[in-house]
């Protein structure tokens, strides 16, 4: 055989053996969800972003290693297209396209991506930003007559604070309208000037009917963050990369052997949604799925967790 015929033979067993692998995976997500009962999964925390923009959050990611102390491959590095379809194929039936802004003049563009693509991929729900600059507010409401049904806040990446003045306005808007705010404010992978509970806190005291998100499950202040969200009946919080094997290795949920912290997260049960950070893990979607189910906390825990907190908190139809 010649070389090039080997070359496109090796080529061709490697691609198949991809696919299969895909399936399994595929195969294993939707199981989880049938075996729950559930139509499918409501995944509160992806990320969609234009690509140039993208691209720099996958070399941020790249670079990781020496704030993390380990490799951050990105698993679902894939063109937007595929990875749509991916989602489509795990059996998630809403999701978002997390995107923020780290510098003022960025989130008025942002969202008018943000809202192109959710035309395009009508089971994204349709995202937002904002950042602490003048207009801030006016980017908002914008947002909301255009359609936004949620908003993602990065107070690391921003390095800003969550009560600067520049957003009073922003959330006294947000606060009236209901508006879900998927905010990572805790101080994971690496932590910033306005991360940590205590800012979250001073916002929460002024504006307390915010229907905040609090990413990473607050991680790795987790045990502050769910203070907040016993403190005050809309705070959410996602479940993105926590509980897996990746975060337990760099910021592990405190399990006491009376088993308190998890006791607390099934008296939230019905205030925490499934988030995964899809593309951007490190390791397969499944995982996260596999971490939540090991807590031990049953099946409905799992379904209110995976599927239907999320479901009613954006008003999703029941599937006929």
């Amino acid at each position: 055989m010649a070389p090039s015929e080997a070359d496109a033979g090796a080529e061709a067993g490697a691609e198949a053996e991809a696919e299969a692998e895909a399936e399994a995976e595929a195969e294993h997500i939707r199981g989880f969800a049938a075996r729950l009962g559930l139509p499918g999964l409501v995944d509160v925390h992806t990320h969609f972003m234009p690509r140039n923009v993208l691209d720099k959050v996958w070399a941020y990611f790249d670079s990781a290693g020496p704030l993390t102390g380990r490799p951050w491959p990105i698993t679902y590095r894939e063109e937007e297209q595929r990875r749509v379809e991916l989602l489509r194929e795990f059996g998630v039936r809403a999701f978002t396209s997390m995107l923020y802004p780290h510098k003022p003049g960025m989130a008025g563009w942002l969202n008018d991506w943000a809202a192109d693509f959710a035309a395009r991929v009508p089971d994204c729900l349709h995202t937002a930003t904002f950042f602490p600059e003048p207009g801030a507010a006016d980017d908002v409401r914008r947002a909301l007559d255009r359609g936004a049904r949620v908003f993602k806040a990065h107070v690391q990446v921003g390095a800003y604070d969550p009560n600067d003045p520049l957003l009073d306005a922003v959330w006294g808007t947000l606060e009236e309208a209901g508006t879900p705010v998927v905010i990572h404010c805790g101080s994971g992978p690496a932590p910033g000037p306005y991360t940590g509970p205590g800012p979250i806190g001073r916002l929460l005291a002024r504006h307390p009917r915010l229907r905040l998100v609090v990413a990473h499950m607050g991680m790795p202040e987790y045990g502050d963050f769910l203070d907040l969200a016993e403190r005050y009946e809309h705070v959410h919080l996602d479940t993105t990369m926590a509980f897996t094997d990746f975060s337990e290795g760099l910021a592990p949920f405190p399990v006491t052997a009376a088993g308190t912290e998890l006791k607390r997260l099934d008296g939230l049960r019905e205030r925490i949604l499934l988030g995964t950070d899809f593309p951007n893990i490190p390791y397969p979607y499944g995982h996260q799925l596999d971490a939540l189910e090991r807590l031990g906390l049953g099946d409905d825990w799992l379904r209110a967790v995976c599927h239907d907190n999320g479901a009613r908190l954006f008003r999703l139809r029941t599937p006929e």
